[in-house]
């Protein structure tokens, strides 16, 4: 195994996480990134058009720290740790090469037939990320956090609406790919 470019395994990930969520739980935070998303909009001045951005955002500069780490590792990992490629299913492959014009499979990560920067000059693309953003973000807050708050420390909480939120998120995305997808592109 080359630790470098594969992908760590589960046995390693997994305590890795499980250590994060403990000495966040010892520390009474909480993992998420909409709240990280909340504290940037309080630090920009948006306390003064909705209460929901009022609070005291000094205590929570901490999660800025969590974007930032975001953003650094996921550059670290896309330019110096990776392939850039992920293998998939040969059958799921062909299938989005027929069904959607997406041969950019086992080639890149996200495929540049949805995810290039000539795509956003295509109204229709450009229309569907707008919407999926706003529809991300009310979910997010409809839902009292997003999919990692959730997934990672609500469920490591044993909380029961992170489960139902959980399996909400999956239903939507199953929902998406398998009905709304087809029909929009």
């Amino acid at each position: 195994m080359n630790w470098i470019y594969d992908p760590w395994p589960w046995y390693v990930a997994g305590p890795l996480i499980a250590l994060i969520m403990f000495l966040l739980l010892f520390a009474g935070k909480q993992f998420g990134m909409s709240s990280n998303l909340r504290t940037m909009c309080a630090v920009g001045g948006a306390g003064k058009a909705a209460d929901f951005f009022k609070f005291d955002w000094k205590k929570e500069l901490w999660n800025l720290l969590v974007v930032l780490g975001a953003v650094i590792g996921g550059f670290l990992a896309s330019q110096f740790m990776s392939n850039n490629t992920v293998k998939i299913n040969p059958n799921v492959a062909k299938q989005l090469s027929t069904d959607y014009g997406i041969t950019s499979a086992n080639e890149a990560y996200m495929p540049p037939e949805l995810f290039s920067a000539e795509q956003l000059s295509n109204p229709f693309v450009l229309g569907v990320l707008l919407v999926g953003g706003l529809l991300v973000g009310f979910g997010a807050r409809y839902a009292g956090g997003c999919t990692s708050g959730h997934a990672i420390s609500g469920l490591s909480n044993l909380q029961l609406p992170s489960l139902i939120a959980v399996i909400g998120f999956f239903i939507g995305g199953l929902v998406m790919i398998h009905a709304i997808f087809p029909i929009i592109f």
